[in-house]
């Protein structure tokens, strides 16, 4: 399975994973109002559309089975977005894989990447933890703490 560029035709497709894969992040956190949850339709394809975002996913027999948004904040910094994994195909890598790509995509200007999962989303930190992201703080959302990670890059040299 090869990642794929994703775009604002895939909206609904995207909408669907997501919705599906967030419920257990709402159950464990307890917050059935999370923004991945309440998203719209036109807001995703209005998302998918700015060239500041890139999106990218994984199909399976031609199912959506994985996705991952990639936001370029400024020259130098970008922000991993809404990783999300099926709930019947996770703990299989997809989710490393499509992190890896998204990260082999970016300019190489960028030498900070950040991204941020809920306190109890104890499997999500290990995974970025894993893949070099450390904890760089952590903010209130209701009644738990997102934990805001950061991945830094070196910088490409100049030939």
């Amino acid at each position: 399975m090869e990642p794929q560029q994703l775009g604002p035709a895939d909206a609904g497709e995207i909408l669907t994973l997501q919705r599906a894969a967030y419920v257990t992040e709402a159950q464990a956190h307890d917050d059935l109002m999370m923004p991945a949850l309440l998203q719209t339709l036109p807001e995703l394809k209005q998302e998918l559309a700015d060239p500041a975002c890139r999106a990218l996913g994984l199909r399976a027999a031609g199912r959506l089975v994985a996705s991952v948004r990639i936001l370029t904040v400024d020259p130098a910094t970008a922000e991993i977005r809404r990783l999300t994994v099926a709930p019947d195909r996770q703990g299989q890598g997809l989710g490393t894989t499509l992190l890896l790509a998204a990260e082999a995509g970016l300019p190489a200007a960028v030498t900070t990447v950040r991204l941020f999962t809920g306190e109890r989303s104890l499997a999500n930190q290990r995974l970025y933890g894993r893949l070099g992201y450390q904890e760089t703080g952590r903010t209130p959302a209701g009644r738990y703490h997102l934990v805001h990670m950061a991945k830094q890059r070196a910088l490409a040299p100049r030939p």
